[in-house]
């Protein structure tokens, strides 16, 4: 009989359960039952006053327009990367996953040193009449910068596994390189793209670190959502702390929901075609 050298069923199964149940169930019930604490009135006129919806605003507009930048330019990078070698190609995929190591402060840091009026960035964008810190247009950079890797690393894999002979066969037809990219390459990249731009997106909606030093924090214009709960924490108003990332949390979930479903209906298609 043979021998599994990982744990039987039971075992792993459990370890799994408990590990999901501590860290991920467990803290969003208790944010779920603290925000339902507070009477639908209450909860209501805490998610749906001026500087929520304000924040909700400035957070999802600066994702959307972060996930965007990073769909197109991750796509390149990650096409680079895949298909060229140049000098200086192993630094360069190396950056790719600064983001993911370095602390989001530090990258916060870096970001308002370059782009306030007085930085490298910064001071040339000024002499163009662009303002970049302490402005949205500073909070989608940040995200850009913290959302990167997900769409360049989630991409990057599929690309390499594409087979050539796909694109040779295409070529072989008389195909442009828009139309072998657009009817061959594009539809097997769909899926690992929406996977890609979900993660992208998720990651900024619930970035802090990175952004409320390149931001200005001013409540109505460069406020965000996540920062908006940790000033109710600090007033040591946990019920409407809560309240509000609870929109936070429906608001990925709905995401997630829709990127899945976006997923298997480009897997499906994919397949048929």
């Amino acid at each position: 009989m043979r021998r599994n050298v990982l744990p039987g069923l039971r075992l792993s199964l459990g370890v799994t359960l408990f590990y999901v149940g501590l860290i991920v169930v467990l803290p969003l019930a208790a944010l779920v039952f603290k925000a339902a604490s507070l009477g639908p009135e209450d909860y209501w006129r805490i998610v749906s006053s001026s500087r929520a919806l304000a924040s909700y605003r400035v957070t999802v507009l600066s994702a959307l327009g972060a996930t965007v930048f990073n769909l197109f330019f991750g796509l390149a990078l990650a096409w680079v990367l895949t298909r060229y070698r140049f000098p200086g190609w192993r630094i360069v995929d190396a950056m790719v996953d600064l983001p993911f190591a370095l602390p989001t402060a530090v990258a916060g840091i870096a970001l308002t040193a370059l782009f306030t009026t007085n930085g490298w960035f910064g001071s040339i964008l000024a002499e163009l009449g662009i303002k970049v810190a302490y402005t949205p247009l500073g909070i989608m950079i940040a995200m850009c910068f913290t959302s990167l890797p997900f769409i360049v690393r989630t991409v990057q894999p599929v690309l390499e596994d594409l087979d050539p002979a796909l694109e040779e066969a295409a070529q072989s037809l008389g195909g442009s390189d828009w139309q072998i990219f657009r009817k061959v390459i594009l539809p097997l990249l769909t899926p690992a793209l929406l996977a890609g731009v979900s993660l992208s997106f998720a990651r900024s909606l619930g970035e802090f670190g990175a952004i409320i030093f390149i931001a200005g924090n001013q409540p109505m214009s460069t406020e965000i959502t996540a920062l908006l709960v940790f000033i109710r924490l600090e007033e040591y108003d946990y019920q409407a702390a809560a309240a509000v990332a609870s929109v936070l949390l429906i608001a990925a979930f709905v995401m997630l929901a829709l990127t899945n479903w976006m997923q298997s209906r480009a897997l499906r298609y994919t397949v048929r075609g």
